[in-house]
């Protein structure tokens, strides 16, 4: 996951405004922060670095993003590496000068990366797929060797790509002298949002909390499949894809990777994490003895993620709910850290316990999620070096067993916990007294409105949503990493 924000003003400081968006949006990755602007001549300024946005743009940098238009984005590395080169925002220099933010994963990078060097004699400079998916976006462009640009040239090459690509793909693009183009891939899998303030101005953004905070007025998701083009003067147009469209959002967004406070696709993340405790309170009375239920004396959320779903489930079970966990706000999410190592130095940073909630006290522990198992069982192992005599661990989210391939770091099934493992051998890896997950249509159930019942739930499931996602693919996944 990353967080991609583009903003198209009247004035020349569209970089304030990206700067508080992506800083409302650090979250979504802590890996790297860039930025690019165009001004009223065209020019392009442009500042990438890895490290948390405050501490990649200085004064001195941000006096340079003068423009009226930009995009931004927080990378958390999914495909490629973790050097400065795969910091985005990725430029291309024709045609016209293009610049694009990409929130996901496109799993037919390498062969539309070979396909971009033999056809279309387009050179590569690095292995990010987001590099991949500007210039098939280019080439499209560019085949309409036009000197002016339409909104249908725009929409036409947006369905190329559509056409051309597999994955999950959130993009926003600036077009020199022409404007700012937001799409979604046809199944919108990864959430793109945009609003409008003061009549002239708009902002598109990975989370509807960072147009929250900037006071801009909510105007829709960008839909799958649809692309919006907001031209230099400001006038808006929009096109919906003519090919298949399937809704599927994924639902890990709702479980762990959004702000409580975001609303995606019409669905409130909060909400959907209380019902999600509610459903999780109902599978351990099932799970659970009357006298283990009865044995337990607190229920504590391991912070932050956790805490809405716990709140409801100690009610629904009639247990107290104490905070037995202080979290060391400096330190970053440990699952969108980069490599193993440093998540496991992480969480004793990260994470301290309060003794007296602890002390001689059997305990259930609320989660999110378990993906790797090395956070859990080292949380575990806290509670019990803090004097607690049973600890049972429950997970608000299905076991995961699959990689997810659409833009979050579980890309090999032998990093994740629960391959080939059934609850009792996994709660044993852990250290548990007893492990409980969540069903996945209780999960389901949990997310769904009205308007969508379908979600990518693949690395629960094994069930992939895209074309390209094969046997072969998904056993070389392990080269990437």
């Amino acid at each position: 996951m990353c967080a991609i924000v583009g903003v198209h003003t009247d004035k020349p400081n569209a970089c304030l405004t990206l700067y508080n968006a992506m800083t409302v949006l650090q979250h979504r990755g802590q890996d790297a922060a860039g930025m690019a602007t165009f001004n009223e001549r065209g020019k392009l300024n442009i500042y990438k670095n890895n490290g948390l946005v405050r501490d990649v743009f200085s004064e001195q940098e941000m006096m340079k993003l003068k423009g009226s238009i930009g995009l931004g984005h927080t990378r958390y590395p999914t495909a490629g590496s973790y050097n400065f080169e795969e910091a985005q925002p990725f430029y291309v220099n024709s045609p016209y000068g293009l610049v694009l933010v990409h929130n996901g994963n496109l799993v037919n990078a390498d062969e539309l990366r070979s396909e971009l060097f033999k056809k279309d004699l387009r050179h590569i400079n690095t292995n990010s797929d987001s590099e991949v998916l500007l210039n098939i976006f280019a080439n499209a462009l560019q085949k309409r060797k036009k000197t002016s640009l339409s909104k249908e040239d725009v929409f036409n090459a947006v369905d190329e790509v559509h056409n051309r690509v597999k994955g999950a793909y959130s993009v926003i693009i600036m077009i020199s002298g022409y404007g700012i183009v937001a799409f979604r891939d046809p199944n919108g899998i990864r959430p793109l949002i945009y609003g409008k303030k003061d009549q002239s101005k708009y902002m598109f953004s990975s989370e509807s909390v960072a147009l929250d905070c900037l006071g801009y007025n909510i105007e829709g998701d960008v839909k799958p499949g649809e692309t919006i083009y907001i031209d230099h003067k400001g006038n808006f147009y929009n096109n919906i894809y003519n090919g298949k469209i399937y809704h599927s959002p994924c639902i890990f967004e709702y479980v762990y990777l959004a702000r409580p406070d975001s609303t995606i696709d019409s669905i409130n993340v909060y909400n959907s994490r209380l019902k999600m405790g509610v459903m999780l309170a109902k599978k351990i009375k099932k799970e659970l003895t009357k006298k283990e239920l009865n044995d337990i004396d607190v229920v504590i959320p391991i912070p932050d993620t956790s805490r809405t779903s716990a709140l409801p489930l100690s009610i629904e079970l009639d247990k107290k709910l104490r905070e037995g966990f202080v979290k060391n706000r400096y330190i970053g999410r440990t699952f969108i850290m980069p490599g193993q190592k440093i998540r496991k130095k992480s969480v004793k940073q990260k994470l301290n316990t309060i003794i007296k909630v602890f002390k001689n006290k059997n305990v259930l522990l609320i989660d999110d999620s378990i993906v790797r198992g090395t956070t859990s069982k080292q949380i575990i192992q806290m509670a019990r070096d803090a004097g607690a005599k049973k600890v049972y661990f429950a997970s608000a989210s299905p076991p995961i067993r699959y990689p997810n391939v659409y833009g979050i770091d579980m890309p090999y099934v032998g990093e994740l916990i629960a391959y080939n493992k059934n609850v009792e051998e996994i709660s044993e890896a852990i250290n548990a007294d007893k492990l409980i997950y969540q069903d996945l249509k209780d999960l389901i159930s949990s997310v769904s409105s009205n308007l969508i019942k379908s979600f990518d739930t693949s690395c629960f499931n094994g069930e992939y949503i895209t074309k390209g996602v094969n046997k072969k693919y998904l056993e070389n996944l392990h080269k990437t990493r």
